[in-house]
């Protein structure tokens, strides 16, 4: 089609993994921004992959899961062709209230258990914090998703919304080849409340850093 004639894919870091530089974020869909029609929906996610679009973008927690099942029925039979990025961690109340952030090593694999459950697939593809929780070292969250790496379930890890002291200690296991992330760049805040304004340079060892 004419997107994917105009605009070659990229390849984040050194990792292998090629995507298409416009993602689809999702979010939209589940009724965040107000109401959203369903097959308009599904058909947007089935045209953007047509196009050549391949990153999907969603959280478990868009409409307490809503959102991954729409996912999971547009890429019915189309798998081969969307990369699934899940954003976990925010917990919700029944009325859609937001009450805190839970990245336990034992949240983290109870939450991917429900996220490929909801999407019908076998693996997820990018899989990361919606924030850092001021509970948890984040080694240890790193940790747990980089055994369910090992185990087939996430392909890749990602951060969002940290800084760069963050990322340099989750990397430090060298075993968690397959690493991405979105570091929240300054004038914006990081929610930890680091202050580094120095870029981070994607070179450094083990380090994969998607923008």
């Amino acid at each position: 089609m004419t997107t994917q004639n105009q605009i070659q894919p990229r390849q984040l870091g050194s990792t292998g993994l090629t995507v298409f530089p416009i993602a689809l974020g999702c979010m939209g869909m589940s009724g965040i921004y107000g109401a959203a029609d369903e097959n308009e929906s599904i058909a947007t996610i089935q045209a953007a992959l047509d196009d050549g679009i391949t990153l999907l973008d969603t959280g478990d927690f868009y409409a307490s899961g809503h959102n991954e099942m729409l996912i999971g029925r547009a890429i019915k039979d189309r798998r081969d062709q969307a990369l699934v990025s899940v954003k976990f961690g925010a917990l919700r109340t029944p009325d859609g209230g937001w009450i805190g952030i839970d990245t336990r090593p034992a949240s983290v694999k109870n939450f991917v258990a429900y996220s490929l459950n909801r999407l019908g697939i076998d693996h997820i593809d990018i899989y990361r914090p919606a924030r850092l929780d001021p509970q948890v070292p984040i080694e240890d969250t790193i940790g747990a998703i980089a055994e369910l790496v090992k185990a087939g379930y996430i392909r890749y890890i990602g951060l969002s919304e940290v800084g760069v002291d963050t990322i340099r200690r989750a990397i430090i296991y060298d075993a968690m080849c397959n690493f991405l992330s979105n570091l929240t760049p300054n004038p914006f805040p990081i929610r930890e409340g680091e202050q580094e304004s120095k870029p981070l340079s994607a070179s450094g060892r083990g380090m994969e850093v998607g923008f």
